[in-house]
């Protein structure tokens, strides 16, 4: 349950975001716009912002940020007290060679698949990453809303202009993680009804 109600919450959030970054379409300290982004001064599209203007896209992202932080918090309790970390977790000296054979089979470099268990290394990789960018939104959004009150925060993550980089990079991680979600199920459409019911209970 806790996959798929992250699915409307991410979609709000978004939105409401790109709404509240409109009003300021520029990264950098104001007046001096750095030079690796690109799309300076250029607002997002109007079919992708929610709440019409900043005082309205920032009482959504309020609202509904606070659900999605709560989902995760439920989701990190669940992983450590049931130990499926062990399972779901990308574990370096167990997955790093699986992911990358994984990925060779889905680029049609390597003929067969490897080895399946439950999770392959590229999806544990996948969820994982998930995982790092929904914590990493977390504090770079507490860093947008306090920067001075967490001023020890804000200097970490390299300062109040970093944290905004930061967070919207972040909801390109997660544009990008979708899409390759999508991507996989298409592959495989017969996955589409287990990530609805949970699969099959692995035997004990």
């Amino acid at each position: 349950m806790a996959h798929w109600v992250n699915v409307p919450l991410l979609v709000i959030m978004a939105m409401s975001g790109l709404q509240i970054f409109a009003a300021y379409p520029m990264l950098g300290p104001r007046g001096q716009p750095v030079g690796w982004y690109p799309f300076q001064g250029e607002s997002p599209p109007g079919w992708a912002r929610l709440g019409d203007w900043l005082a309205g896209a920032r009482h959504w992202h309020f609202a509904f940020g606070g659900f999605l932080a709560l989902n995760g918090a439920i989701y990190l309790l669940y992983l450590v007290l049931s130990g499926e970390w062990r399972r779901r977790l990308f574990l370096p000296h167990r997955d790093t060679r699986n992911a990358v054979e994984t990925l060779a089979f889905y680029l049609r470099i390597r003929k067969h698949a490897p080895a399946q268990g439950l999770y392959n290394g590229l999806q544990r990789l996948a969820y994982t990453g998930a995982l790092l960018l929904g914590i990493l939104a977390v504090l770079s959004g507490l860093v947008l809303y306090k920067p001075v009150q967490l001023g020890a925060l804000t200097a970490a993550l390299g300062g109040y202009d970093t944290a905004r980089a930061l967070h919207l990079g972040v909801l390109a991680g997660f544009a990008l993680f979708t899409l390759g979600h999508v991507t996989l199920v298409l592959l495989h459409p017969r996955s589409l009804g287990e990530m609805v019911t949970g699969g099959r209970r692995p035997d004990v």
